[in-house]
């Protein structure tokens, strides 16, 4: 398949604007995915593409966290271990089992966080009291996410960070920081099966990875300067985002035969 500089210029600026929004709230696949099957490629080869080009904004967003101070990676290893490991699961189910049940309960899940993050008093600039521990945590949300992340993704970041506000207590730079290190935990874990399966569009991703870099070092600049100022409304309106466009995805059709039909009865 052919890809003119036009496109190939579309999808860098795509994936910059996509890493940028990820850094600060997740949500980026929202954007990316949509524009790489617009651009011709096939679902799988989207989903594989995406996590070629998202590795990259993860990556540099993590390293910028760490480099400042917001992380430290040996505090993480557990947990950094088990999200590869529960993402390189969920990669390999996907391929087997159908994820369409996750489709149907995944807009209510995002609506609830974003309600979390709208109104729970705790979620802020300053820690707060720590529910369970970090091995605890690796274990369960680690794993759980990063498989949830390799067989399907949409609100991966927001379920990170809602992890560990809620579970660890952490004030949302914090939070944000820790989530985009398992975030490139799993989207590494995940790109390595779609690899091997050779479903990876190498040109495409390769330039959407050079803008996700470029969005992913102003998104995590962001977060470092503004806190949760910006990230809290970010991920209540990312969430709800993603949960509207899940809804129309699956239920558009639906909609809009009921819609014609009331039209109907009405006229």
């Amino acid at each position: 398949m052919e890809f003119g500089f036009d496109l190939l210029a579309i999808l860098f600026g795509v994936a910059a604007l996509a890493a940028c929004v990820d850094a600060i709230a997740g949500g980026g696949g929202l954007i990316t995915i949509p524009a790489l099957l617009w651009a011709g490629v096939t679902p799988a080869q989207a989903l594989a593409t995406n996590k070629l080009q998202g590795s990259f904004g993860s990556f540099t967003a993590s390293l910028n966290f760490i480099r400042k101070g917001h992380v430290n990676p040996r505090d993480m290893v557990l947990a950094i271990v088990l999200t590869f490991a529960g993402s390189a699961l969920g990669t390999v189910l996907v391929q087997m089992l159908d994820p369409g049940i996750l489709m149907t309960i995944l807009p209510g899940l995002l609506i609830l966080i974003a309600l979390y993050f709208l109104f729970s008093p705790r979620v802020g600039d300053i820690d707060a009291h720590q529910l369970i521990s970090k091995a605890t945590f690796a274990f369960t949300a680690g794993f759980g996410i990063g498989f949830y992340d390799g067989f399907f993704g949409p609100g991966t970041g927001s379920f990170f960070s809602i992890a560990f506000v809620a579970l660890l207590g952490f004030n949302m730079t914090k939070a944000t920081a820790h989530t985009k290190v398992l975030n490139f935990t799993s989207n590494f874990a995940s790109l390595v099966m779609f690899i091997a399966g050779g479903e990876v569009v190498w040109v495409v991703g390769g330039v959407m990875a050079v803008g996700a870099l470029l969005g992913a070092q102003i998104g995590s600049h962001l977060v470092m300067k503004v806190g949760a100022r910006l990230v809290r409304p970010l991920l209540v309106v990312t969430s709800i985002a993603i949960s509207i466009k899940l809804i129309i995805d699956q239920y558009g059709p639906v909609i809009s035969q009921t819609y014609d039909q009331i039209r109907h009865w009405i006229g």
